[in-house]
């Protein structure tokens, strides 16, 4: 229990990025730019999907519903960087910090969930092709994709809660550009402890295991490409797999390395950066590595835009 003498924070300062004030304009500009770019093409992949019937099947429904993620998991963190660096004071109240923090979470968990029912897919469409629309069917889809909400919320509210406990004394800057978990703990003048075994143990579970699911599916599927005759089946498989599995290691990768790793070893650049890494730049690629490369997809937009030409 905190002292009666301590200050109860009302407010926290994002310092935001470690960026000169002489570039601050330009950085500005090239993060909105970012933005945008993960904003337009993740609601166009939505938009396609819902308008083109020829992309209603599982993979795309997948692929929707990380389109959706993507947009929400970089608008909880950019709006207000973009924001922060025009303001002379970049502070941001207590209960937003933790509502950030909350969503943040909920996203990022989302997301990863959702890229281990997408290697499955891929894993039952390639291996077993035959039997692809029995397995995939509707009902196992939308259970999937329930269950990743599900325990997305449960993942988000448990860390949420526990952070909600702790007291914050009187040093309340941020050094980063949102209300990063393992920041806010460094923060507190309350024992962590029950919060870190926590993010050790949920971590594990709900990072480390999908990763290693994800890694075993593409293993089966790469074993079963070998013994394809076709040389063009084989190079096509390989490199859709190799795009996916770009996207996984540079999501996965940063944050075992941010949340997994010994704390002590994690510089603030270092931390803000991996941050940025898979908040900010693994939502903008991943319209074009999942999506706006697949013939299905440019044929979809062909279609969208001839039939505005027509009418």
């Amino acid at each position: 229990m905190p002292g009666n003498n301590q200050t109860i924070i009302s407010e926290f300062l994002l310092l935001g990025l470690p960026i000169p004030p002489e570039h601050q304009h330009m950085f500005y500009v090239l993060f909105l730019a970012m933005y945008l770019t993960t904003v337009l093409g993740n609601l166009i992949i939505i938009i396609l999907i819902i308008l083109d019937s020829h992309l209603d099947t599982p993979m795309y429904f997948f692929l929707s519903n990380l389109s959706f993620s993507d947009l929400c998991f970089s608008s909880v963190t950019m709006p207000k960087l973009l924001l922060n660096m025009q303001s002379q004071i970049p502070s941001i109240s207590y209960t937003s910090c933790l509502a950030q923090m909350y969503f943040f979470l909920f996203f990022a968990a989302l997301e990863n969930f959702l890229l281990v029912v997408m290697a499955y897919d891929r894993y039952v469409a390639i291996c077993f092709p035959l039997h692809y629309t029995s397995i995939m069917n509707p009902r196992l889809c939308v259970s999937m994709v329930v269950l990743c909400w599900v325990l997305t919320t449960f993942d988000a509210m448990l860390h949420t809660l526990l952070m909600a406990r702790l007291s914050f004394c009187e040093d309340n800057v941020i050094p980063h550009f949102f209300c990063d978990m393992s920041a806010l703990l460094k923060l507190s003048c309350s024992d962590t402890h029950v919060n870190e075994v926590v993010i050790f143990i949920i971590g594990g579970l709900g990072v480390v295991l999908p990763f290693l699911l994800i890694t075993v599916s593409y293993a089966r599927i790469i074993s079963s490409i070998l013994k394809v005759p076709s040389t063009q089946g084989i190079h096509k498989v390989f490199s859709t797999c190799g795009s996916h599995l770009s996207v996984v290691s540079l999501f996965y990768g940063t944050i075992i390395g941010l949340y997994l790793g010994p704390s002590a070893n994690n510089s603030t650049l270092k931390d803000t950066v991996t941050s940025m890494m898979y908040s900010v730049v693994t939502p903008m690629l991943n319209p074009f590595i999942y999506s706006l490369r697949n013939r299905d997809m440019k044929g979809s937009l062909k279609r969208l835009f001839q039939k505005k030409t027509i009418f």
